[in-house]
This record gives C-alpha cells, structure tokens and sequence, in this order.
C-alpha cells in the first residue's frame, strides 16, 4: 500500500501548526486526566459539576464532525438550499429543539448515567427492567461503534486528501490519538477539549464566512457535480435562482446517486417526520450524556439553547465552501467531486500557515466528535453490562480499568468495520435513516404509553435492529424514505406483540417513574395515583411545552437558513427570515425561556421540604 502520496498541499509551517495542535490537545486531554480517577461517576458524567455553557459548547462541537459536514457541504454544493432540506434527517440535529423544550430537563430528572440505566427507573429491577436494560446497552454499543466507521471513512477522505496520506492510515492514527486522551481522561477530559476545540472551530467557520462573502459573486448559471453511484460523479448545469431557492420543489431530475431524493416533497416530508418522531423519543449516546450530567432542569434548558445557538454557525459554513466550490470550478474549468468540496476549499483557496490552521480546527471537529461517542458508548459496557450483570461488586479500580478497555475496544471494532465503506453519505443514510429509524419506536413508546413495558422494548428494539442490519447485509436497494418506514413498522409490531403478551409493568414502578419524570402521554390512570397539586403541575407544564415546541422546531430551522442566505447575499431572503425569527423568538421566550427562572427555584423548594434520603429529595423536581 501507497501510504504518502507528497501532494505538496502543505508547507513545513502548516505541518507545524497541525503538530502544535495534536500535542497541544494531547497534553490538555492527558493532564485532565487526574479529574477522572475518583469513580466511574467522574469518569462518565464529570461528577454532575460541569456549567452548563461548556456542556453546550461540547455538544457543539461533538454535532461538528467532520464527515458530516463533508456530507452537508456535498449536498449544498449539488443542491444549493434544498440540500438544507434533505440533512433534516439528521445534520440539522433538529432533535435538538424537542431537547431544549421538554426532553432534556425529562432526562436529567431521572439522575442515571445512560439510556439502558433508565430502563431500571421506568420498568424495575426484576427480569423486565434487566433485560431491557441490556438490550438497550447492546443496542447503544453496536451504534457506537458504527457511528466511529462513519467517522473513520470520512474523517480518512478529509485528512488524506489534504495531507498526502492514504486514507486508511489518516483516519487510524487521527482516531487512535483521540482514543488515548479520552480513554486517560474521560468525561472531563471530552468536555474541556471540546471547549478548546469549539473555540478552534469557530475560527475556521468565520474565515471561511469571509473568505465566501469577499471573493465569490455566483453567476447566473454555472455547473456543479453530483455523486453517480459507482464512485465517480458527474456534472449538471444550474441556475442561482434555483440553486439558491427558500421554497424546497415537489420533484426534482438528478442523475446518479442524489436520484434518491427525486421525489423530493414526500422525501423532506418523511424526513421531518422521523425527525420529529426522534425529538419526542429522545436519545442515548452523547446527547443524553450531557443531559445527565446536568445540574438542573434550568441548566439542561442552557445548555440546549447554547448548543443550537453555536451549532448554527454550521450552516453559513458549509454554504461558504459550497459556494468556494463552484467557484474553483468556474475559475480552473474543473468540476469536482462533491464529497472532495472541502479538502479542495482549502487546498486551493488558504494561505500557507492558515491553511494548517483551518486543518488542526476540522481536526478540531472530528476528534471532539470522537470523543463523545468513544466516552459515552464506554459507559454502556461498563455501567449496564460489566457492573450489572457480570460483576456486581466490581470496585472502582476494576471499573476505571474496564472503562479504558471498553474505550480501546469500540474504537477498534468501528475501524474494522470502516473497511467495507467508501461512501460517506451512503453509510449517514444508513446510519440516520434505517439503523436510527429502526430503533426510535421504542424509544417513543417508553415515555407515552403506560401499557408498554421491558419485554416490549426489547423486542420492538431487537425486531428493528434486525431488519436494518438485514437491509444493508442483503444490500436490498430502496428510497431512504422507505428505510425510515420498513424498519419503523417491523419494529412497532416488535413492540406490541412483546407488551401484550407479557404482564404489565407494576404499578408502583410506574407510579415513581411519572413522579420523577412528569411526562405527559396516555398516564391517566397513573397521573390520577398523584398528589392533586403534581396532576396540576404536570398538565400545566405539558400544555406549555406542547405549545413551545411548535414555536422551537420552526426557529431553529429558520435560525440555521438565516447564516445561509447572509453568506448567499439574499438580502430579500434574510429580511424575510429575519421577521419570521423574530416573531418565533417571541413565542419561544413567552411559553419557555421566562419559565426556566421557575425550574430552580421550585427544585429549591421542593429539596429543602423533602425528608433526607428520600425519594423526593434524591430527585426533586420543578413544579410547573
């Protein structure tokens, strides 16, 4: 193998900037690791101490992996705004608006360290609750380790390209020095790194912004490229108007790969479906994990808004390299391939010195991506298999040491299952529509249906994860939005049939879940157990969220267009969005931010009046 090509894209400077960076990080990741040492506690949730805003700028900077934003700069660059349309399947991370009104402050109230953890408040500690529990860990693993594949393919083609080096080995020796530090370091280490790391990566979002604004006028024409299907791509003339449109069309005429995506409206409506479905379901993995380690309802609601507000400088980026894009192209007469847009933005249009600079801070993004699934998938291993079912009374050295096993471990599988993938949006598919889409039902179904109990989530999880694995084994070719249907459908038939054909959960495991956690759905006869004064909070906190999340999920779609149309110069267009979010931040501020104040006061109250070593004071919770 051919491992150094000597492209010559780099100077000894930018290699020296690259090199202060990784040892810099390094040392920063390694040095934290004395914070780690205590317990598995410190180890995967920072002891429940970290502010609000650098869990919001880590979560950042974990959603700005580099893969995909080679994806979303590919589609842009195809597809101009209506590529915006098609990532609401997940590069928009639009779950994040449901996290910020109500999911969020859901999962922190149930104070465990993952997902399959939970399962024990919501279904018990008997056979139910375990065997759910380990399904969901299982579950969360095998994510994990296939979200680092993803990571691995498209971190390799970035780094490659720009350095010289096959992609094999960029992505090996990029995840194996993250691995280190992480597994050295922890949470406190993921978190710390990923505030440095945000800060680097909104440096190369702003010179890119400028770079896009001060040198590129698009034509009224021009060409672009899209994928083929076989490797290669070809090109397809556009017009601006078209490429720049707000208004997504009902059918598109793409060649090749993005064919897919032809029957456009049904395609974005599905997608915004899914998506919606997901925000009412939550998730596990690093999203959670951060909602876990927050101090209170009110913080987890923070974090929530800091993250959507800097995860919004995503957009005018990948606008800007698109834009760069096809500017090399109507400049050198090249049309180029749409996954290759950002190692090329860089290559061709950054300085000697700057151009190391934007690498260390992609670096930036892929390793603070890393490091958040390597982190929290760990926790599964350790936390819901090792210390649940195979050593009980593990001590806390055994368990620090299986956490950095377990580290080591998910990063060595999702490199081996790196290598039979070359295309990075046909793996995101995968990843986002099927895989993701075949899990979500019972996670839904967890927070709204008394009636669904273990047995029923492990089967619904079980039948979905099958048929999304034997989808892609069998290599069985169907539109992305059937991927989101066939395995949704086989799953909610897993679900049911596991429910009713095993008892219910007790009723006083669910009477303590709805306490803690206050979710509204089908709980009536649940919520009628309650104190009158909790049934009163209860429903006036959920009319409250309902309506905020109708303000929240339409302004943080108009918040990302909006950084778009201003590096487009669509001054029509951002005048109009403008108005829109105006409005939409009025509704959001009255039905939910004023209430946040509300959240620590009341949690206050509640944990001075609860008996010490009580249910209630081990989880006080916020009156509506």
């Amino acid at each position: 193998m051919n491992w150094w090509s000597g492209n010559n894209l780099l100077s000894s400077l930018d290699y020296a900037v690259i090199a202060a960076y990784l040892i810099g990080i390094m040392v920063l990741g390694l040095w934290l690791e004395r914070k780690s040492r205590g317990s598995i506690d410190a180890y995967f949730l920072g002891n429940r101490d970290l502010p609000w805003w650098a869990l919001g700028a880590s979560g950042m900077a974990s959603n700005m992996d580099i893969a995909g934003t080679m994806v979303i700069a590919a589609l842009i660059y195809s597809l101009g705004v209506k590529g915006f349309f098609i990532e609401i399947r997940g590069g928009i991370v639009l779950i994040m608006a449901f996290f910020m009104i109500f999911m969020g402050k859901w999962t922190r109230r149930a104070q465990v360290m993952t997902l399959a953890e939970w399962m024990k408040l919501r279904f018990g500690d008997g056979r139910e609750g375990r065997t759910a529990r380990l399904i969901s860990a299982i579950m969360n693993l095998v994510v994990s380790i296939w979200i680092i594949s993803y990571f691995a393919v498209g971190g390799g083609k970035f780094f490659g390209e720009l350095m010289g080096i096959d992609d094999r080995i960029a992505s090996v020796v990029l995840i194996l020095l993250t691995m280190v530090y992480t597994a050295a370091s922890g949470f406190y280490g993921v978190v710390w790194t990923d505030v440095v790391q945000g800060g680097l990566i909104l440096v190369a979002v702003l010179y890119v912004i400028y770079m896009a604004m001060t040198q590129v006028e698009l034509p009224s024409e021009f060409m672009v490229s899209v994928p083929n299907g076989s490797g290669g791509f070809e090109a397809v003339r556009t017009t601006l108007n078209d490429w720049a449109s707000l208004l997504p069309p009902m059918n598109l005429n793409l060649p090749g790969e993005y064919s897919r995506y032809n029957i456009f409206g049904i395609t974005v409506f599905f997608y915004l479906l899914k998506t919606c479905i997901e925000g009412f379901a939550g998730a596990g993995g690093y999203t959670s994990q951060r909602y876990c380690a927050a101090k209170s309802d009110r913080e987890a609601g923070l974090l929530s808004l800091f993250w959507i507000l800097l995860l919004s400088f995503r957009w005018p980026l990948v606008m800007g390299l698109a834009m760069l894009g096809i500017h090399y192209g109507m400049t050198t007469g090249k049309v180029i391939d749409p996954e290759l847009v950002l190692p090329t933005v860089i290559a061709n249009y950054m300085p000697s010195g700057m151009k190391g600079l934007v690498i260390a801070c992609f670096m930036a993004a892929a390793m603070s991506t890393f490091t958040a699934v390597i982190n929290a998938g760990a926790a599964y291993w350790v936390k819901d298999i090792y210390q649940t079912f195979l050593n009980p009374k593990a001590s806390s050295k055994s368990l620090l040491w299986h956490s950095r096993a377990a580290t080591v471990g998910i990063v060595v599988l999702g490199l081996a299952f790196s290598l039979d993938s070359v295309n990075i949006n046909d793996i995101w598919g995968w990843i986002t529509m099927a895989f993701g889409t075949g899990l979500f039902v019972p996670l839904l179904l967890r927070w709204y249906w008394w009636r669904y109990n273990g047995y029923g989530f492990a089967t619904g999880t079980i039948f979905g994860m099958l048929a999304a694995v034997l989808i892609r084994v069998l290599k069985i070719e169907m539109p992305e939005y059937m991927g989101f249907v066939l395995p949704s459908t086989i799953s909610l038939f897993g679900s049911i049939v596991g429910t009713l054909l095993t008892p219910p959960t007790p009723r006083e495991t669910l009477v303590n879940f709805v306490k803690i956690t206050r979710p509204f759905g089908f709980w009536s006869d649940i919520h009628k157990s309650l104190p009158e004064a909790d049934q009163r909070a209860i429903r006036t906190e959920t009319r409250r969220d309902l309506i905020a999340v109708l303000f929240a999920v339409p302004w943080q779609l108009v918040l990302f267009l909006l950084g778009m149309v201003v590096v487009l110069k669509r001054w029509d267009s951002v005048a109009g969005l403008l108005a829109l979010f105006v409005v939409l931040s009025a509704g959001l501020y009255w039905f939910w931010f004023r209430h946040l104040a509300e959240s620590t006061v009341s949690e206050l109250n509640e944990s001075e009046a609860a008996e010490p070593g009580s249910m209630q004071g081990a989880n006080a919770l916020p009156e509506a």
